[in-house]
């Protein structure tokens, strides 16, 4: 197999050959035909997640391909399969999982399985245990979702994180109601979700906030109603004009880089409005808020992979896609081979994509 590795932060990506070691009895081997570029990715590459997936590591965590192989223990795959692969465990047996939020399931990344360096045997790393910046990984069963044939295997590789995590974190997490309003900071991979999933749920209006003239016309793509430069003029006044001085019902940060917008997320909203945080911040990023904001009941709460459960979500996210209540193939705007992933993170960086998908076929 191949994949592509980091070694260092702010480096390049290196691509290697590894080979995999047999597989457990409940493991799955996957031949990977599509990855997803995501933000994430890109914050281990500029050293701002230094916590976990620390380097050498296979990036990647977006992932759809084919079961080439399945141990004896699998039940709910079989060698042929299509699957989009989960980054968070899905073990049916812990508290969070028996009360309905598999997406905070306690059962930590499987690490078995991990590529070898040809003929050294030495293991490497993978990015949330998946590495989807390869040809081949090897999962536990709980992780590899099937999927219908007929859905694109780019397309779907993107529900594997930034689609599940935008559209959760609008119909999961919030519940954002019919003809409520919604305000979304950032119109990257994973605001653009939050935007469609608003959209689904029937929220008028939807303002999307972003400082890149070509993302907010991508907002509007993906069904937002209004649009805010925040690099022009002052977010949280525009919101509030556009919401009859009252401010959003519901507010999104699914930026992740700098503090201002998770505090502008709180200001925007009106009396009992409702803040989630999506975006991922950098490793020690402080909000500075005054407490006494919230004494309006005001309500702030993190969103983790759209509060998804993968094998109940991830059927409902296609079954919207096939029925064009979705967008999936708007959000594919390049695609690169593996052997191209250093420009895909160029292309994310510069702001030019809504999302770029490794062709790994």
């Amino acid at each position: 197999m191949k994949a592509a590795v980091l070694y260092e932060a702010n480096k390049p990506l290196e691509i290697e050959e590894f080979d995999l070691p047999d597989i457990a009895d409940d493991q799955v081997r996957v031949r990977l035909m599509a990855s997803g570029v995501c933000h994430s990715d890109w914050h281990i590459v500029k050293g701002e997640w230094v916590d976990v997936n620390r380097p050498p590591v296979i990036l990647g965590h977006e992932g759809a391909g084919v079961v080439e192989e399945v141990g004896p223990a699998v039940h709910s795959v079989k060698a042929g399969d299509h699957v989009v692969l989960s980054w968070t465990r899905n073990c049916g047996l812990c508290e969070m999982c028996q009360v309905g939020y598999s997406n905070l399931c306690e059962e930590p990344w499987d690490q078995r399985g991990q590529p070898l360096f040809a003929g050294g045997g030495r293991p490497m790393k993978r990015m949330n245990a998946l590495g989807t910046f390869s040809t081949e990984t090897i999962v536990p069963q709980d992780v590899a979702i099937p999927i219908d044939r007929e859905i694109p295997f780019g397309q779907a590789a993107l529900v594997g994180c930034g689609v599940m995590t935008g559209v959760g974190a609008a119909l999961n997490t919030a519940q954002v109601q019919p003809g409520k309003s919604v305000a979304v900071f950032g119109c990257g991979g994973v605001g653009l979700n939050v935007i469609q999933g608003a959209a689904i749920a029937g929220a008028e209006p939807i303002i999307a906030i972003d400082i890149l003239d070509n993302k907010l016309e991508m907002g509007r793509q993906f069904g937002a109603t209004h649009t805010v430069n925040s690099a022009q003029v002052a977010p949280v006044a525009a919101i509030r004009e556009l919401t009859e001085g009252k401010g959003a019902h519901y507010a999104f940060e699914a930026i992740g880089l700098v503090p201002e917008p998770f505090a502008q997320a709180i200001h925007c909203t009106r009396r009992r409005g409702v803040t989630v945080y999506v975006g991922h911040a950098p490793d020690n990023t402080p909000v500075d808020f005054d407490a006494k904001i919230l004494a309006m009941e005001k309500m702030v709460i993190g969103s983790l992979y759209g509060s998804c459960r993968p094998r109940i979500d991830f059927p409902r996210i296609f079954a919207l896609y096939k029925a064009g209540k979705l967008k999936l193939d708007e959000l594919v705007t390049r695609v690169y081979p593996l052997e191209e992933v250093n420009a895909a993170f160029d292309a994310l960086a510069k702001g030019e994509v809504a999302r770029s998908v490794l062709d790994l076929t």
